[in-house]
């Protein structure tokens, strides 16, 4: 009987410990369950928390803005000032200079120009006199070189890479050359006006392999225009002349052409807004005609925006958005007499001297105010609803609040 019972106490036992293992296997497995829970919960969180702030700063209506930062600077009488990169780039007819936003001079370079023809794309800018022969490239960062050329530059362009394409006039023709900035020529191309018209607007693309060019000539006694398109890549080489695109427009000068980015580009003539693809081929993508006096001429790598006189009794102005396939996106009428407009992802601003206004593309507005200092260029910057103000002073990062 005793072994009996032994062995029954021991049977016990065991199922009691089989049983412990379970709840305890069972208890792990739960806290593991929740552990699990727990980190996948968390980044779902700050994401939602994320959202719900973008969401909100969206929406919200800004009332003022506080000055984060300032550097200091020294303004020279006459100059002017652009964007380069998230640089200030200052020029004048005896120079110039750029200068980072901790108020840093990153180059200077001095010359006498009185009627300055100048470049920019990205962070990279190409400085040159009307009739010149003589053209400097820098980026934000440094001087690259100098390009010397045989004939008078009438125009040029910019590329990202800092290849830089120049109109330069001989006694009968016009010569589109490119050059890379250490001066190497690596693309010559000689257009005679009786045949090819006189090229009053010219852009080469952010990475230098295309380039658009219009042309302005005669047909039987009207003034047209013809808008070019050439590839300086394989496909182009297989093209005459690099030829890969063209358009004849009657009727119509085209003083300014544009790309936005390496496969967008437009055209703005006196009566006609153009939007171009640029991949292998040039081909037309949407066209518009205008029949309001156009004002000024805005764009960015994703949109365009034309500013006309109103067509309205309480509005001056009215700006017309497009992006970069062609698609109107907005329409705003305003009276602010505007030094620039520049866009961002979802909104866009104009300023003057004194105020700016900052609307999102619904049309809504997000701030209107006014500065403490006289401001001569309005910046974005990669943060929302952060900008730069350059004075004759400083530059100062402002945040919306």
């Amino acid at each position: 009987m005793a072994e009996i019972k032994r062995y029954e106490d021991g049977k016990k036992k065991r199922a009691e410990k089989e049983n412990q293992l379970e709840r305890s296997e069972r208890e792990y497995k739960r806290h593991k369950r929740l552990r699990f829970i727990r980190i996948m919960s968390l980044p779902i969180l700050l994401g939602a928390l994320a959202i719900g702030f973008i969401i909100y700063y969206n929406k919200k209506d800004f009332i003022g803005y506080d000055t984060v930062n300032t550097a200091e600077r020294e303004m020279i009488d006459g100059a002017q000032n652009v964007k380069l990169g998230n640089s200030v780039l200052t020029y004048s007819k005896d120079g110039a200079h750029c200068v980072d936003m901790k108020g840093v001079t990153t180059w200077n370079q001095s010359f006498e120009i009185q009627d300055i023809k100048l470049a920019t794309c990205r962070d990279m800018s190409a400085i040159c006199g009307y009739n010149g022969h003589q053209i400097y490239v820098q980026s934000a960062s440094q001087q690259l070189g100098e390009i010397q050329t045989n004939l008078p530059i009438k125009d040029i362009t910019v590329a990202a890479t800092g290849r830089v394409t120049a109109v330069l006039e001989d006694s009968n023709a016009m010569w589109i050359n490119t050059y890379e900035p250490d001066g190497k020529a690596v693309y010559e191309g000689q257009f005679h006006m009786v045949q090819s018209g006189y090229p009053c607007a010219v852009s080469i693309s952010p990475s230098g392999n295309f380039l658009a060019v219009s042309f302005l000539f005669l047909d039987e006694g009207n003034i047209s225009s013809y808008v070019a398109f050439y590839n300086y890549g394989p496909v182009g080489d297989n093209q005459s002349d690099q030829l890969v695109g063209s358009q004849i427009y009657h009727d119509m000068v085209i003083p300014e052409i544009h790309f936005m980015d390496d496969s967008s580009a437009f055209a703005v003539g006196d009566n006609r807004l153009m939007f171009f693809k640029c991949e292998q081929k040039a081909e037309s993508r949407a066209e518009y005609i205008l029949d309001k006096e156009i004002k000024a001429v805005y764009y960015s790598p994703k949109y365009v925006g034309v500013v006309f006189a109103s067509d309205k009794t309480d509005a001056k102005y009215m700006l017309q958005i497009y992006n970069a396939t062609g698609e109107q996106v907005a329409v705003k009428y305003f009276d602010m007499e505007y030094l620039g407009i520049f866009f961002e992802d979802k909104t866009y601003a104009m300023y003057n001297g004194s105020e700016c206004a900052i609307y999102d593309m619904s049309g809504t507005s997000r701030y209107e105010g006014r500065f403490d200092k006289n401001v001569t260029l309005m910046l974005p910057t990669e943060t929302p609803y952060r900008y730069r103000i350059v004075t004759d002073t400083s530059i100062d990062t402002i945040q919306l609040k």
